[in-house]
């Protein structure tokens, strides 16, 4: 029997994301390789030296309220409209 699953390591546990149709004390031979990277992380869209530079950007609130309010629409309306999908 083959499976694939998500899991989660944490304090040396390795735990599934979800239930497993497994007896107890059942042994299984486990093989490890990285999830694929999720649509909201963004940490592949950036070189390490671009993430280094952004954190010693000096961007005011004032200058950050400014660009985003170029931006068209609203964060309601884009919610909505995303519930509305499902």
């Amino acid at each position: 029997m083959a499976m694939t699953f998500e899991a989660v390591y944490e304090n040396g546990v390795l735990g599934p994301l979800e239930s497993l149709a497994l007896p107890n004390l059942q042994h299984v031979l486990v093989t490890i390789s990285s999830a694929p990277a999720s649509a909201d992380d963004v940490s592949g869209h950036f070189e390490p030296e671009e993430w280094e530079a952004a954190k010693h950007d000096d961007i005011s609130l004032q200058e950050a309220r400014r660009a985003l309010s170029s931006i068209p629409g609203s964060l309601a309306d884009a919610v909505i409209a995303s519930r509305e999908e499902r």
